[in-house]
Formats: structure tokens, sequence, C-alpha cells
């Protein structure tokens, strides 16, 4: 627990510490005397019992204190004591009770009696330290000078004390001379410094793990966002520093404000202070003080009627109940915190109802006598001097404590003074543990053991950090390498009762084990003080869901942040993701950006419009092809046939329909075998059709010029053999390009993510950009060199026009393909294939429609035309 005092006070009596220390230690000695005297003999309340081994004890039996002045010219007076400390009392009994059941414990020190001297600290540093001093070195006035030093020292340990700064104080001194001291109260992590106290323990968890433990609650309920007040001194200021400390590594909060409760009687501050937990947006207020400090704070939080908060309390205060007044409960009900760990022993309530002053040597400081008067309110005759105690009875000695009703007799939740009875068990059994050590197999120098004659206090301390033995009540008892006892806490809850009144119910606990950190909480009997009568929410932002990330707001804490969706493409798939991360290659994120899904593919498709509408254009041209093919054939020995050469038409229609059918490889998913095989279907069956058309315009300027005077020679050259010979030579040429084109630089299918972020578009790429090129080139060249031909022997005689229907389709051809380049290069994913198809339809149709329509046109709908006489008559008649 904090000290009760301030560090203003711990500077104050610092001072007057090093003069009482100095004034003890130091004795007057003579040549012509052979004893030594005390400078000044301390006049402290308190209760003794003598005993082989003497133990000492420190507690606070009276809680405030009338400080004299202090001045180097007069003689200092005694602090004056005021007020009965019940609680202090029944500490102090509790170690009585102790020394007593060891004493008639058969198996524990045998043929060993232990005695006591137990002092009151009267709630002040100054009489605290001035104890302390006494029971190291003794209290007796008087004492002879020896050549050799030999005997039980005063006390072999030290109880106490109750308060943090005053162990810290007190320890600083003893530990030079390593006494130990098992404190049951003080918490200070602090004092778990081994290098600092070397031989200090205590039967207490250190603020260390409290605050552990009330993190752990705070983690439990996902409070994150939490108001913090601690006390001016060593216990707050100590917890503060190791709040927000743990708070950040545990990852469990922050802290929306941090203020220190003032000692004093400050309404300025506590006015300030409850008006930041007000504007506050954290609902949760933990508070590591004093008692005094929660009362003076919760006047202030009535007066300003500051509702709808979740207290938690520290161990200093969660199980008192001097707060739980009418005036608080409304805004304490419901507190969670944590308190000691609650202990039975057997007996003690019948112990208590056997107290009575003549037990001990009746003198007016005597603690027995103080209890006895405070609790029947009577005074015992003479008065004790310092004592203000006007208008009481008498005390006769003959009044029965069973009578009376007092918190001193409820032993139904014994914490502090379950602590101070392992405390002096834990000493019982170091010394018990020192005196069964076998001479030659001790642990000290040469293996010596200690004995009670030449016991040096440092001996004693090493007993105490092996000590481990399991109270009756079936807690374990030992020691860490920092004197800490096994940590552990209960937790209580604060229940309002309908009918106004108050109790302090447990609800768990939580430890420290080899397994970790370990909470348990029955849930279902904590008690909230809200409307919906479930836990509060503390958060200062909301959690962010899945699909976005954590930005921290500048300037404010790290639980303070926005919620920023995550970017396409990347995802977060947990609450309160610090990052997005980005999904696999083939991957995208989903509209909620929280999972990965595969990416939607692309390509020119069987299935979607596009693709319908030029498969069915290819088939129509495909089939159009044939049925043409089909009338040619039908007709072949009609002079419309045959006046045009007849073979290379059906070759023409034959590599149309290659033409039409090879635009099919565009449409589909495409694989190896698919883009290996259209550009070189598209390149050799274009190829073959404008060869086709190239040899049947030599084939016209040919006859024409046979026609002409001495032409006729030039007709050997283009008979049916060499018009053969000249289509396959040149597809030949075709189809050696292609194959050096797929066997150096094949085209192979390709998952393009270029094009877009969220879609894979699958296309092929052709390898070779040069043996495209090339492919096209060559289709080009063919191309302007039969529309070339075509065009000189445009103005041939009427007999002779195929050459204008040539001209015309050329034209065609040659546009489409023209237009095809930039389209084709600045048109992405399957839109470059979809141009592809329509630049090959396009041209396929424009060659069947000018080189076929007029034919059938005249052979299906004008057969009077298609003779050799018409054919014939009319290029006469023109000529």
């Amino acid at each position: 627990m904090g000290a009760f005092y301030d560090t203003y006070l711990l500077f104050r009596v610092y001072p007057i510490l090093l003069l009482f220390s100095t004034s003890f230690f130091f004795s007057v000695s003579s040549a012509l005397s052979s004893s030594c005297k005390l400078r000044r003999q301390f006049h402290l309340n308190g209760l003794h019992k003598a005993g082989d081994v003497v133990l000492g004890g420190l507690f606070e039996v009276h809680y405030t204190s009338v400080f004299p002045e202090w001045t180097f010219t007069s003689e200092p007076e005694q602090p004056t004591c005021k007020g009965f400390d019940t609680q202090g009392f029944r500490h102090t009994m509790t170690m009585v009770f102790a020394v007593d059941e060891i004493n008639s414990n058969s198996n524990l020190l045998p043929n060993l009696t232990l005695g006591y001297s137990l002092y009151d600290n009267c709630g002040a540093l100054v009489i605290g330290f001035r104890a302390a001093l006494a029971l190291a070195s003794g209290q007796e006035e008087q004492f002879l000078l020896q050549e050799n030093c030999f005997g039980t020292p005063p006390v072999l340990g030290i109880v106490g004390d109750s308060y943090s700064t005053f162990t810290i104080a007190t320890s600083n001194v003893l530990g030079l001379f390593r006494l130990p001291m098992v404190s049951h109260f003080a918490t200070c992590s602090c004092l778990s410094d081994r290098q600092r106290f070397p031989s200090f323990f205590r039967t207490i968890p250190s603020d260390a793990f409290q605050v552990r433990a009330m993190i752990q609650i705070l983690k439990h309920f996902g409070w994150t966002w939490v108001g913090l007040l601690v006390s001016d001194d060593d216990y707050g200021l100590h917890v503060a520093r190791s709040f927000q400390s743990d708070l950040v590594q545990a990852g469990g909060g922050c802290l929306a404000y941090a203020e220190v409760l003032p000692w004093g009687n400050d309404p300025a501050e506590l006015r300030r202070i409850v008006d930041v937990m007000k504007k506050s947006t954290a609902r949760v207020v933990m508070v590591f003080a004093h008692e005094i400090h929660i009362y003076k704070l919760m006047e202030e939080v009535v007066m300003q009627n500051v509702t709808g908060l979740q207290w938690m309390a520290s161990e200093a205060w969660a199980s008192v109940d001097v707060l739980q007044t009418p005036d608080f409960m409304p805004y304490l009900g419901g507190t969670l915190g944590i308190a000691i760990r609650r202990g039975e022993i057997a007996g003690f309530k019948d112990f208590l109802l056997r107290i009575h002053p003549n037990q001990h040597h009746n003198n007016y400081g005597n603690s027995l006598v103080r209890f006895w008067e405070d609790i029947f309110q009577c005074k015992f005759a003479p008065p004790p001097a310092g004592w203000v105690e006007a208008g009481r009875a008498l005390c006769t000695g003959q009044e029965v404590l069973h009578n009376v009703e007092s918190e001193l007799f409820d032993v139904s939740n014994l914490r502090p003074e379950y602590n101070v009875y392992k405390a002096v068990y834990a000493l019982a059994y170091a010394i018990d543990d020192m005196l069964s050590c076998v001479p030659g197999r001790g642990p000290f120098s040469g293996h010596s053991c200690a004995t009670l004659q030449r016991l040096e206090p440092w001996q004693l301390v090493y007993y105490l950090d092996k000590v481990n033995f399991t109270t009756p009540f079936g807690d374990q008892v030992t020691f860490d390498e920092n004197g800490d006892a096994l940590p552990i806490y209960d937790v209580m809850n604060w229940l309002w009762l309908p009918d106004g009144k108050a109790k302090i119910q447990n609800v768990g606990e939580v430890k420290e084990s080899a397994k970790g950190k370990e909470l348990t909480l029955d849930e279902a009997k904590i008690f909230w003080n809200f409307e919906s009568k479930q836990p509060p929410w503390s958060v200062c932002s909301e959690s962010c869901p899945p699909g976005t990330r954590m930005a921290r707001k500048k300037g404010e804490p790290e639980c303070c942040f926005d919620c920023i969706p995550c970017s396409e493409g990347k995802i977060s798939n947990k609450t309160d993701s610090m990052e997005c991360t980005s999904c696999p290659e083939d991957f995208w994120s989903s509209p909620q950006r929280d999972h990965c899904v595969p990416k939607k593919t692309e390509f020119l498709s069987y299935q979607e419009p596009l693709g319908i509408c030029l498969t069915t254009a290819s088939l129509l041209g495909t089939f159009i092809c044939a049925v043409v093919l089909v009338i040619f054939i039908y007709h072949r020995s009609t002079p419309m046939v045959r006046a045009n050469n007849s073979e290379l038409s059906f070759l023409l229609l034959v590599s149309l329909k290659l033409c039409f059918l090879c635009s099919l490889l565009f449409i589909g998913r495409p694989s190896q075998w698919t883009c290996q095989l259209r550009h070189a279907a598209f390149g050799i069956s274009f190829v073959l059709c404008v060869s086709c058309i190239l040899v049947k315009t030599m084939v016209v300027l040919a006859v024409f010029k046979a026609s002409q005077p001495g032409g006729g020679a030039s007709l050997k050259w283009f008979g049916a053999v060499q018009q053969r010979g000249t289509v396959l030579v040149l597809t030949s040429i075709q189809a050696t390009i292609c194959t050096a084109w797929l066997v150096s630089f094949s085209p192979v299918p390709h998952k393009n993510t270029q094009y877009y972020n969220d879609k894979i578009v699958y296309e092929c790429v052709v390898g070779s950009t040069i043996g495209f090129a090339v492919l096209l080139g060559y289709i080009s060249l063919l191309a302007i060199l039969s529309f070339l031909l075509a065009f000189l022997a445009r103005n041939l005689p009427d007999n002779f026009n195929e050459a204008k229907l040539i001209t015309f389709s050329m034209l065609i051809f040659c546009a489409v393909w023209v237009a095809f380049v930039p389209a084709y290069v600045n048109s992405p994913g399957k839109y470059a294939d979809a141009v592809e198809v329509f630049a090959i339809l396009a041209s396929s149709f424009g060659l069947l429609v000018a080189l076929f329509g007029p034919k059938c046109y005249i052979i299906l709908l004008r057969p009077e035309r298609n003779t050799k006489k018409a054919i014939m008559g009319r290029g006469t008649t023109k000529s």
C-alpha cells in the first residue's frame, strides 16, 4: 500500500532522522567507568514479550500525530498520538496471535520460545523510524562493556512497516546492517531493488504486479481508453511510471489523462481534476491512492455530479468500507478493484475476544490499554500523560468484549492480517531452518552454521531467501530473488443493494504462475452501475473493421485513430490492422477489402456479345463462300465462270473460306497452340487469297495484251501450270516466313496485368515483332502489287471488266488493313483481338462481295447475260 505521507513530509523528517540515528548510536564512555549510556531513550508506545528469540513489529495503532516544533536550543518534545486505528491494532494482535501459536507448536522451533517487541508508529515517519532504530539496537539505558560481544541481538527480524514511504526510509538504514524486514503492506515496486534493499522481504505483491493485474482486467473488458489518478507520494508516483510503461508494452490501451491527487486540502486542484474527468471521453477511471484521497475526491465528484464512470480501485482502497456511504455509492457502485488475498486464521476471533489490558505489563503507553479505552469509551485512572480524554468514564477492566459490536471482531475478511500472519511464520521457518543446520554441512564459510550466540543478520536473510512453506489455509509462501512473495490478488466488486446498503464481493482472482498471468472472473456476479447492467465501453476510437487500417491522429495517443479503407488491391482481414497487405499477383481485393478474390479474366470469349457477333460473322462468311462455291461448281460450264479462270476462282473461294475460319482462332481463351496457329493461319490464308487475285490480274493483263497484234506470245507464260506454280511459290514464301517465326520466337499465351489492376487479360504475345511485321508486310506487298496491276487494267474493254472488280476489292482490302494498324496498336486486351478479327472479316467480306457479287448476280438473276455472245457482244459493240 502507498505511504500515508507525501514526499514533502519525507524531506521534512529526513534531517531529524539523521539527528536521531547519530544520537542513538553514539554513547558516552569514560575511562573511570565500565558502562555505556544511551545518548537518548525513545519513549514509544508498544507491546513486549520476552523470549529466547525476539521478533520486532511496526504497526499503525494510532493514525494521527501532532508534531512539535524542533529546535536545537530546547529538548525535543514527544509527538502526541491521537485517534485509535482499529485495523492497525488488529494487525498488531495478529502478530501476537501468530507468535503464541508458534510457541504452542511442537513441530516448529521446538525448545525455543519466541518473543516480540511491537511498536506503534502513530502514522508518522519520524516515530516509525525511531521505533525501527530501537528494535535494531535495543532500549536498555545502560549496558556493561565487554571485550567480546556475545549474545542474541535485540531482534532477529522485523515485521512491517505498513507504508511504502516508511519502509523505504527504514530499510535504507537497516539494510546497511542486513537486518531482515518482512512487510505485510508496503507495495512500492522500488522496494524490489535488491541492491538498495538487500534484506527486505514482503508477503504482499508489489505494485508492479498490481499494475499488471489491473491491465489484465482492462484487456479482459476491452477498455483501452482510461484515466489514471495517483497519490502524490512514492506509492502513487512509482505506480504512475510503471502503469504507463507496462500499458504500452502490453498494448492494452492508452491514458486519456494522468493526474496527481493532492495531499492537503486543495479544493481548486480537486475541482480541476474532476473537471478533466468530466470532459474526458474515457469512461474508466483507475485510482492508485489511499482512502483519504478518494474521500476528498468523491466529495468533489458528488458536488459536480459526475456519473457514468467505471471506477477501478487499487488494493489500497478496494476493500475499505469507509467510502461506502449513501452519498458516494450512487457514484462508486459497481467499482472493480483488486484486494490483498483473503485468508483464514483459525482461532483468531476467540483470541481477540480474550484480549485484556492486564495480559501485559500495564502502563499507560500500553496499546492494549488504549484499545480498551477506545472500544469502551472510558479511561483508566490516573489518565496517561499526553492523552486528552476528558468527559469519559473510568475503566474498571471488568468490561466484556462479547457484548461489543466492532469491526475488530469481524474475521471473515482477513487480508492484511493474513499477510502479517504469513510474515511472522516466514521468519519462524527461517529461524527453524537455521537452527536445524548440521555443523560441518552449513552453507557458510567452511561449511559452518549460524548460531544464536554468534548470529549475523545476513545469515537469517540467507534462510529467508529459501523459505518455502504452506499455510493452514493452503497458500504457498516463498520469496523470489527480489524478496517478493508469489503474486496473487482477489478481484473485488462493490455491490449496491436495493435497500441502499453496500457490499464488497469477491468476483475472481488474478495471479502469476508458471503459465503466465491468469485472470479468473465470475462475470455473472459482477454488479454494473449502469442502466444497461452491462460493462461500459471505453475507447478513444472504435475498432477498425476488416478492410480498413488504423491511421494515428496527429498529436493524440496511439489509441486515437481514424479507420482508412484499404486501397484497391490491398486488404486487411482482421480488426485493428496497422497496415493493409497486397493481394497476390493473380488476386484482387474484394469490394469490402477484407479478403482477396481471384482476378477477373478477360479475353475475347464466345460467350460475350462481341465474341458472338464476330463468330456469327465468321461463320456467315464461311457459309456464303460455300454457297458461292456451290453456285460456281454448278454453273462451271457457263461463260461467266469459264471466262474468268474458273480454277483460280475456286481456289480464291477456298482461300476466302480459310480467311473467315482463321478468325475463329482469335476468339476464346488463348492457349499455346491457338497462339501459334492463329497468325500462321491468318498469314498463309491471306497470302493464298491475294496470290490468286494477283495471278488473276496478271492473266487479265496478259489476255488483253495477247488480243493486240503481235501479243500472242505473252500467253505462253500464263498457262494453267504457271498460274498454279505462281500461287504456290507466293504462298510458300509466306509459309517459310511463318515457320521461321514460330521456330525462333514463337507466340505464347500471356497473362497481362498491365491494362487493368483488377483483371487478368489473356493475350498472345507475338514473340517476335519483326516476324509479325514481315508477315504483314508480305501480305501488304502482294496486296499493293495486285491493286496497282488492277488499277492499270481498269480501262480495259468490258469483256475484260474483272479488273475493275479486282481494283475495287483491293481498294477495300488495303483501306481496311491501313486502318487496322493504328486501331490494333491502341486497343488493349481483348479489343486488340477484336480489331484484328474485324479487319480479317471486313477485308474478306470486301473481297467476297466485290469479286463474286456481280458474277452471282448475273448467274442467278440475269442468266440471259451469262452467254459467250452476250459477253463478247458487249465488248465488240463498245469497240
